[in-house]
């Protein structure tokens, strides 16, 4: 599979940056057209009939993107006036504005997370609302990040997700899933989607990110729930109409084999070990502290799981951006005062060693030692 270069820039920013792949641009230029509020657009039938085979659900949606996704799963499953549990973190909690309340209606009880992504299930046991209460919302819903971004990009395991699904159930409420990532952490872990999403009642997944997708991610889901979301998704502009130019690179991406993007997110996961240990060996690079990594000290490579680095450089964090941006390195601003690294479709090996040098000759300028020097010869 070619990879196609970007003015030399190599941009670890986010795994939104992809571009698609030749196959995908082919696949839109020839892709089979209709209306798809109708119903008739057969690549968007096509991709979510293939969504939800591959995830063992009974239905799917195509959205415009994953916070459109999570909303919608939100409209499916919520009454105005619920509550969802979600992690302090996640995405749901802090990056869609705060779309469960201006749209849907909701509020979110927000549990602590470990730095593994993961919360004490005791504690998931507990924040579940007394329905008898009159003073309290009603629990309707329970919403998981998978991979959990700010633990590092961490892989929950199945069995902590059965784990989570079975309090939920056992409370009648449902579980849902953001997987903005979701195939990462099935690759992470070794299993299948279908096998990773079974406990769940719901699962939202990007095809923008690391699938190389330009745009769109899935709701899977019950038959019945899809119905529900799908109303939802008009309701908030996202009636699509010959929409199957941008469903037909989904079809590329989810293939089976290499033929697919699925598969090839092994190479991702590779080439972040690489760079966390390459990042590791350089004075400057400590852990993240935070959630992702509490302990201040030296960068452990062992927590890169998925396509996240996430470190501190004990520099002036602008100053050692700029840096590498004055060398074509990008990369991104995180919580925590720490820097992100995504690897993805389109960033290789060699890309890896460029950027491990870049960072290596910023860090030098930028230390004390330098820095006295500099001051030492303007004098």
């Amino acid at each position: 599979m070619s990879i196609e270069r970007h003015g030399g820039i190599v941009d670890l920013r986010s795994d939104t940056v992809t571009h698609p792949t030749p196959a995908m641009r082919k696949a839109m230029f020839e892709a089979e057209l209709g209306d798809d509020v109708f119903g008739d657009d057969p690549t968007v039938n096509a991709l979510e009939e293939r969504a939800a085979e591959l995830l063992g659900k009974e239905a799917a949606l195509f959205v415009a993107s994953g916070t459109m996704g999570n909303l919608v799963a939100q409209l499916g499953h919520l009454g105005r006036g619920q509550e969802t549990i979600a992690g302090a973190s996640t995405h749901i909690v802090s990056d869609e504005q705060a779309g469960h309340a201006v749209v849907v209606g909701t509020s979110i009880r927000q549990m602590a997370e470990r730095p593994d992504g993961t919360w004490d299930l005791a504690e998931l046991n507990d924040a579940f609302r007394d329905p008898r209460d009159l003073h309290e919302p009603i629990s309707g819903l329970v919403a998981i990040e998978n991979t959990h971004a700010h633990s590092m990009g961490q892989p929950l395991p199945l069995e902590y997700v059965r784990n989570v699904a079975e309090i939920a159930h056992a409370h009648g409420v449902p579980l849902h899933v953001d997987g903005a990532r979701f195939f990462n952490a099935a690759r992470a872990l070794g299993l299948t989607p279908r096998e990773l999403a079974q406990p769940a009642d719901s699962i939202m997944f990007c095809l923008s990110k690391g699938l190389a997708c330009p745009i769109g991610s899935m709701v899977v889901g019950r038959r019945d729930f899809i119905a529900r979301a799908r109303r939802g998704r008009k309701l908030v502009g996202g009636g699509m109409r010959q929409v199957g130019v941008l469903a037909a690179p989904g079809l590329v991406a989810l293939r089976d084999g290499a033929d697919g993007m699925i598969d090839r997110l092994a190479e991702d996961h590779s080439n972040a070990r690489t760079l966390a240990e390459g990042l590791a060996a350089l004075d400057g690079i400590e852990s993240a502290g935070g959630l992702a990594q509490p302990e201040l000290g030296p960068l452990d490579p062992g927590r890169v799981q998925t396509n996240f680095v996430v470190f501190r450089v004990r520099r002036d964090r602008a100053r050692f951006l700029n840096g590498l941006r004055g060398r074509g390195i990008l990369m991104v601003e995180y919580p925590h005062d720490t820097i992100r690294a995504v690897t993805h479709y389109g960033v290789d090996a060699t890309d890896i060693e460029r950027v491990l040098a870049a960072c290596a000759a910023v860090l030098r300028e930028t230390s004390p030692t330098a820095a006295s020097a500099a001051a030492t010869a303007a004098i």
